[in-house]
């Protein structure tokens, strides 16, 4: 057995002596029986019909409270699938007596199942897979606004109030097997409801999509978890997967991008037996500390790019509230930045206060760039123009009758625009002269430049990919190629791939319904930047006085955080970034 070294020495002695022929003997010690004069929680079955989000299910529930519990202040919370688990009662007593974890409200809740209209001659539809193995968020919303709001309804046999923290950092999730991987996801998607995991021999396999979670571990911004995972080299082997295998694969991703992470491996099965066992050392080591709360921040050992783009200073900072939906920004050779609301039709200077002005009432804009001149130039859609606007605000008419949506203006004074209903790209000429370059993707939206300013690449907001073209020496695009891969939320058909922007080493940011996608230059994801708020995450520019500043537009707001990177500007002289590892 192979047990990280950060649990307690006696347990490793002792489990070191298990052979390969009582592999499936794991011995409960002490902390999993019942002990003399220790005070005993109470455990109730409940059952729970009223789901929206799993129409039709019927599902068992239990409730654990300590009889530390005296119902004057929340406490903190365990909540497992499938049912009790690990001792898991027993456990909490031992422990909560001896200080060794904080008073604990348990749940335990079994998967929800239709239950059969004839019975017993047609059978229920049993939700473990759809609500376990499935990704997103379902199932959390379906413990944070269902199931706990009833628990918080009932009282213990002598009349306490079940009070739960709301405190996320009060607050662990585990599961076997499928349940597994619910814990974890249920984390992964509401770290604002837990943080604490604690899994065993976890389904992340392809049963419905878990075996994404370790490239996802390695790319998404880092998040507030502790994590235990257990598992055996004689785990199942299946055509989802190899459980053992991707329980090894977890842990990798887990210590590459700098998580809180423990393990305990053996040569057991797929069962709850080594889990029972190590459980006591688990919630040890997933509460030790507690209250202090755990962070957002990875550690020294991460080798994610994340870490390294974001730093652990970098958060998102409000720059400007109070719009509708804002739209195109674009930052001038002073860094300052710019922004429309594309309902109210308003162009908007931002403040070093980061307050906003109306730099033009009635712009009727949504992207826009500024271009070698020295003038913004907007998309004023509106109006089918694509306007120029001097310093003081007065504006020329640039071109006319065309759709437009997102503009890059070359450092030669090419104006590259999109045009999603139409299905175009259009290049108007410093001459004026408008023309199609491309016709065909389904929506095409963002549009950006390399920083050598060689190729051309254009977000589809329907589809998966961002497209790679090269210009030509007279404005024209050539070798047309689907060739940025973004990742797509489980569900989803589209990315919802909106603006984007370029750094100087050739790393394209997009914003995307799962966050800010940044890739290499060979088209590969290298991280995902959380969405500053749950809402349409429409365009980013790299701004600020050192140019080290990202900003994003999402809905009514608009943020900023900053980031280990230099922005590439399109209206000044083409650079040529290093080649990228291949």
């Amino acid at each position: 057995m192979r047990l990280s070294r950060l649990l307690l020495i006696p347990f490793i002695l002792c489990s070191l002596k298990l052979s390969a022929q009582d592999s499936e003997q794991f011995p409960l010690g002490a902390d999993s029986l019942p002990q003399a004069g220790v005070p005993k929680g109470e455990l109730v079955e409940y059952t729970f019909e009223e789901s929206s989000i799993f129409p039709g299910t019927f599902r068992e529930y239990w409730v654990y409270v300590p009889q530390q519990y005296d119902g004057t202040k929340p406490a903190c919370l365990y909540v497992c699938q499938d049912r009790v688990m690990y001792e898991a009662p027993t456990v909490f007593d031992n422990l909560i007596h001896k200080g060794e974890m904080p008073v604990t409200i348990g749940v335990f809740i079994r998967h929800g199942r239709v239950q059969a209209l004839d019975q017993p001659n047609s059978l229920d539809r049993y939700n473990r897979a759809h609500e376990y193995d499935g990704l997103g968020d379902n199932y959390a919303r379906f413990l944070i606004d269902e199931l706990l709001p009833e628990v918080e309804k009932k009282t213990t046999s002598d009349g306490r109030a079940i009070r739960i923290s709301k405190d996320p950092n009060d607050r662990m999730i585990a599961g076997n097997s499928s349940g597994g991987i619910a814990a974890f996801t249920a984390a992964w998607e509401r770290p604002d409801s837990f943080r604490r995991v604690f899994t065993g021999v976890g389904t992340y396999v392809d049963q419905m999509g878990g075996d994404l979670y370790p490239s996802l571990i390695r790319k998404v911004e880092h998040k507030p978890l502790r994590v235990f995972l257990q598992d055996g080299s004689n785990d199942n082997n299946l055509q989802g997967g190899d459980w053992w295998m991707a329980n090894q694969t977890m842990l990798s991703a887990f210590q590459f991008s700098g998580y809180d992470v423990n393990y305990a491996f053996s040569d057991g099965g797929h069962n709850q037996k080594h889990a029972s066992q190590v459980f006591p050392d688990a919630m040890r080591w997933l509460w030790r500390d507690w209250p202090k709360p755990l962070k957002a921040n990875p550690n020294d050992s991460s080798r994610a790019p994340i870490a390294k783009l974001l730093g652990p200073e970098s958060e998102w900072q409000l720059v400007s509230d109070g719009h509708s939906f804002t739209e195109g920004p674009a930052v001038n050779a002073q860094g300052e930045l710019f922004f429309t609301d594309l309902r109210t039709g308003e162009l908007f200077k931002s403040n070093p206060d980061r307050s906003a002005s109306v730099f033009d009432k009635d712009s009727g804009s949504n992207g826009l760039q500024f271009g070698p001149d020295g003038k913004l130039y907007a998309c004023a859609n509106a109006y089918q123009q694509i306007v120029a606007y001097e310093t003081n605000g007065s504006k020329t008419i640039i071109a006319e009758g065309l759709g437009s949506n997102d503009i890059a203006i070359s450092h030669n004074g090419n104006i590259y625009v999109t045009d999603p209903k139409a299905k175009k790209v259009w290049l108007i000429s410093p001459n004026g002269e408008k023309r199609v370059v491309d016709e065909g993707i389904e929506f095409p939206n963002g549009v950006q430049f390399s920083p050598d300013q060689s190729l051309l690449y254009v977000s589809d907001t329907r589809g998966q990919f961002v497209y790679s073209y090269q210009i030509q020496a007279n404005g024209s695009l050539a070798h047309k190629q689907r060739f940025y891969h973004l990742r797509i939320e489980d569900g989803a058909i589209q990315t919802s791939a909106d603006g984007m922007t370029v750094d100087n080493e050739g790393t394209l940011y997009v914003t995307t319904e799962m966050g800010i996608q940044f890739c290499d230059q060979a088209g590969r994801v290298k991280g995902i930047i959380n969405r500053p708020q749950n809402a349409w995450l429409s365009n980013v520019v790299i701004g600020g006085p050192n140019f080290d500043q990202l900003y994003a537009t999402c809905k009514d707001k608009v943020y900023v955080r900053s980031i280990n990177a230099k922005a590439s500007l399109s209206y000044q002289a083409p650079i040529t970034p290093a080649k990228p590892r291949l």
